[in-house]
């Protein structure tokens, strides 16, 4: 069951990206999972990677991968578990404070393979 999908449409090197972040429930837990889609057929995807971060309390997870087609559906990706996934214990924790406000900063980059 999906809770809540934030979708961010970057533009770089020409083309256009779109970085999915979500929570859903995983069995009984609930989690978050970000990941990168290329808007354009799956074989000009592979020309590019990308990364993904996320920390705090001095502490960080990296995600690194290559972007999957606009073609593949986001449930296509996020069942296949093809991105960065977070537990909500670890996004709490994260996220400092009183561990009940969820305050993450997803960071990355993207580059063209040669």
């Amino acid at each position: 069951m999906v809770i809540w999908v934030l979708v961010q449409v970057f533009s770089c090197f020409g083309q256009y990206f779109c970085l999915h972040f979500e929570a859903f429930q995983l069995g009984m837990a609930p989690v978050y999972m970000a990941f990168l889609r290329y808007m354009g057929d799956d074989g000009e995807a592979k020309n590019y990677s990308y990364s993904l971060e996320v920390g705090g309390n001095g502490r960080k997870v990296i995600w690194q991968g290559v972007p999957r087609s606009i073609r593949d559906s986001h449930r296509k990706v996020r069942d296949s578990f093809d991105g960065l996934l977070i537990q909500r214990n670890m996004a709490l924790f994260f996220s400092g404070g009183d561990r009940k406000e969820l305050k993450l900063r997803v960071t990355g980059r993207i580059w063209k393979e040669q």
